[in-house]
Parts: structure tokens; C-alpha cells; sequence
């Protein structure tokens, strides 16, 4: 099926069924939750298989756990969020009555990259059924096992009236992009990122575009240090550094870089447990560190499973400049918290900024300095499965919120409703005007 055919089949769904009301969302939401838990063994092994070695336990946490709490939060959570909101009404309409109403969209275009195959179909298909949309998925084909599964699991959970699947190569995706959807979710790299939002704009089809970025570790003087390298590390070696938000810098404020080598060699097995996901992958990670001075924190695991490197480099280095997507760490000193600051101004906004040690007074420094996506103190990726807390970019690392209520309402037309009263002053500018609307005119414009 070709994503034109997907998008015309779930339209004439739509046209015969209609929108999908609460009732039928909630359903789907826990059918959903349950088809993930009944699968997650599959789901382990075909990521296992697609990764030529991924952990097991990774696989469980970000693409099953996350999936099936983020589904049944929605489910909980998604009278109050329908809900209609009123809005205030000026005095010289009342009592004329207003309010915004979230109603679905149509149907969503989502393209899901490789390193969380299944999260990052499903996170999207959350928000989009949770706003009583139909949705078209199109998965990674560099994990081909993955994009199969997640095809035979929307299936089962949601039925081929509400959710398609659609594989296929670059050409495909160039295909999908260029779709008139009601809204396209894209997660992936900032200048693919870039070829879909202008593919969309053809069409003037809204995107919420998820990408990556350079997030920086700020460790401050007021850090524990081992406990800092120990955080920083267990982050980057989630799925071999293969995260978007993953520290890719470590900015070192009132610490050495020898203490925070140490620090990082006494924090333990520094070989990731899940593999990169292709020879090309390490291909580019090793054309992207070449001429960087690189420290391994341990030896090489079975297959492509590398172990944790530092790295140092000049400033105008490709690993200090690009989003690494690997298990190699860039640190650099810096002389106070300005200079953090400036390093992260001069480099397109990140999702996230990590603070270790940040007192009140730096941790405000750096939010008031800095352009991010989120700021997390204390620990790095975790925040990603808080199911009520809204994720997302700015600038190059994207646009637009997924997950909980704010994925809800950015998959939701905020219609306006309006019930104009009988009478109200307002009226009175009604043709032809008499002099009472003059002296109503002159109180608004003294009120103003």
C-alpha cells in the first residue's frame, strides 16, 4: 500500500464512520496498552535482531513500559482534556457565550525513525488517537523486523480503519511526506527534519517535527563528581548513545577534565549492552571523530557493541559542531558559567540541557542565558517517560509538544464555538449607527 492509498482509504473510513468519539478512543488507548504488554517479548527480539544485539531490559523499559504508561495516562486523563474550555466573553457582548472545543483533525501522517523503533511509532499514535484522529505510520526500513511488528500490533490494537502501516525505502518517505495529511509527526535528524517540513509546507500541512541536537552536561562546582560521571554515562550508554537526548557534550565548570576522566573509569562497565545498529553507523561515527584524541573508558564488546569514549577536540571540530547519535563523549573545560553558556549560544538550540550541581542562582543563569527544549537537573533521559510532562524542541532541535496533554492538544483542532446573544451593546454599532453608539464607542476607547 502506498501512503497516497493509506491516506484515501482511512479518509473514506472516516466519511463512512466519522470521528472516533471518546468512548471508542478509550478503547482503542487500552487496546493498545494491552497488545504492547502481550507482545513485548517479540518486541525485545525483533529490536534485538534489527540491532544485531540490544538490551533487553532497554527494549522492555523505552518501547514497552514507556508505551503502555503513556496509553493508559492518556486514558485516564482524556475527559478533562476534551473537555471544552470557555473563554471570556467582552462586556459589550455579554451575555453572549465562547469556548475553545479540541475536535480531531483528520487523519496523521507519523514517520518514526530507527534508534526507539516502537516508542517513536506509538509515542505519536498515542496523542493522535487520544485527539480522535486516524493515522498512517510509517516506520523505519533500516529496522525491517521492528517496522513489520509495529505494523501487525496497530493492527491488532486499533484495526484497519483507524491505523495503517506503510514501509518502504527514502523514496517511500519522500512519498509520505509529501502527502496532504491533516498533520505530519516526524522524529528523526535535523536535516531530514528539514526536507520533510518543506515537503509539508507544499501542501500547507502542519508538522510536529522531533529532532535532536547537541545536549550538553553542565557539571558545576557544586557537582558531586563521581555521581555526575556515573549519571552522564548511564544516559549515554542507553542504546549506545543512539538517543536524542543523550548528553553529546559534557561542559566541566570548576572541574578538571583528569578528574572527570577518573570520575567516569571508576563509575563502572562502560560498554553498552545494545549494539550500533549498522556498519554504516560506525562508519559515520568514525569519519565524524577523526582527528579528535579519543579515550576509551573500556574495550570493545562482541559485534558492534563499543565501549564509552571521551573525546577531545578544537572547537571548530565535527564532533563539537554535529549530534554525535554514538557512545563518544566530547568534554570541554570552561572557565565559569558564562562560558557554558556562550558554548551552548553559539550552537542551534537543544532538546535538553543537563545541570549537575546547579545552584538556584546558576541553574536561573542558565535558563535565562540558554534556548532549550527542557532543562533537567540531576539525571539524564529519564524525563522522557514522565507521561504528564510535554516533550519536545525548539528551533533545530524541532517544533511543536508530543505526549500527555500538550501531545493531545497539538493533534487537536482548538475550535472556536461561539452563541451570540439576543441583544448586547454591541448592537448598537449595528447600521445605521446613532449617537448612543458614539458615546459607547468614546467609554471603550477611555477604557482601553
Amino acid at each position: 500500500m502506498t501512503p497516497g492509498q493509506a491516506l484515501t482509504t482511512l479518509r473514506a473510513a472516516e466519511a463512512r464512520d466519522g470521528v472516533l468519539d471518546l468512548a471508542r478512543r478509550r478503547d482503542l488507548l487500552a487496546r493498545l496498552a494491552a497488545e504492547v504488554n502481550r507482545r513485548a517479548e517479540d518486541i525485545a527480539a525483533a529490536a534485538d535482531a534489527d540491532f544485531g544485539g540490544r538490551s533487553r531490559v532497554e527494549t522492555m523499559l523505552a518501547d514497552v513500559v514507556l508505551i503502555a504508561e503513556s496509553a493508559l495516562h492518556a486514558r485516564r486523563h482524556l475527559r478533562r482534556w476534551a473537555k471544552p474550555r470557555r473563554a471570556a466573553v467582552p462586556f459589550h457582548s455579554w451575555p453572549s457565550r465562547a469556548r475553545v472545543e479540541p475536535v480531531p483533525k483528520g487523519v496523521i501522517g507519523i514517520m518514526s525513525p530507527w534508534n526507539y523503533p516502537f516508542q517513536l511509532s506509538f509515542a505519536p499514535a498515542i496523542d493522535a488517537i487520544a485527539a480522535g484522529n486516524r493515522i498512517v505510520v510509517k516506520p523505519s526500513e533500516h529496522t525491517p523486523r521492528c517496522a513489520a511488528l509495529i505494523g501487525d500490533i496497530l493492527a491488532a490494537a486499533f484495526g484497519g480503519d483507524v491505523a495503517l502501516t506503510v514501509t518502504g525505502d527514502a523514496a517511500v518517505a519522500a512519498d509520505f511526506a509529501a502527502q496532504r495529511w491533516d498533520h505530519l509527526v516526524f522524529t528523526g535528524g535535523t536535516e531530514t527534519g528539514r526536507a520533510v517540513a518543506r515537503a509539508a509546507a507544499a501542501n500547507l500541512v502542519p508538522v510536529t517535527l522531533e529532532l535532536g541536537g547537541k545536549c550538553p552536561a553542565i557539571v558545576l562546582p557544586g557537582a558531586d563528581l563521581p555521581g555526575a560521571a556515573r549519571a552522564i554515562l548511564q544516559g549515554k550508554l542507553l542504546n549506545a548513545g543512539q538517543t536524542c537526548v543523550a548528553a553529546d557534550t559534557v561542559l566541566l565548570v570548576g572541574h578538571s577534565r583528569a578528574a572527570f576522566d577518573a570520575a567516569c573509569r571508576a563509575a563502572g562497565d562502560a560498554v553498552p549492552e545494545t549494539a550500533i545498529v549498522s556498519e554504516a553507523q560506525g562508519a559515520r561515527l568514525d569519519r565524524l571523530s577523526a582527528g579528535a584524541v579519543l579515550t576509551p573508558l573500556a574495550a570493545d564488546g562482541p559485534g558492534l557493541r563499543r565501549a564509552a569514549s571521551l573525546a577531545e577536540a578544537p572547537d571548530d571540530h565535527p564532533l563539537l559542531r554535529e549530534e554525535i547519535f554514538g557512545p563518544i563523549l566530547p568534554v570541554v573545560v570552561c572557565d565559569d558559567v558564562a562560558e557554558a553558556n556562550r558554548w551552548i549560544a553559539d550552537r542551534p538550540a537543544p532538546l535538553v540541557i543537563y545541570l549537575f550541581g546547579a545552584d538556584a542562582a546558576e541553574e536561573a543563569a542558565i535558563a535565562a542565558a540558554t534556548r532549550s527544549g527542557a532543562i533537567v537537573a540531576g539525571r539524564c533521559v529519564e524525563h522522557v517517560g514522565f507521561s504528564d510532562l510535554s516533550f519536545g524542541g525548539i528551533g533545530a532541535s524541532g517544533q511543536g509538544r508530543t505526549h500527555g496533554e500538550e501531545g493531545f492538544r497539538g493533534l487537536s483542532n482548538l475550535r472556536a464555538r461561539v452563541h451570540h446573544a439576543r441583544f448586547s451593546l454591541a448592537r448598537l454599532f449595528d447600521p445605521p449607527r446613532g449617537a448612543m453608539a458614539e458615546r459607547i464607542l468614546k467609554m471603550l476607547v477611555r477604557q482601553v
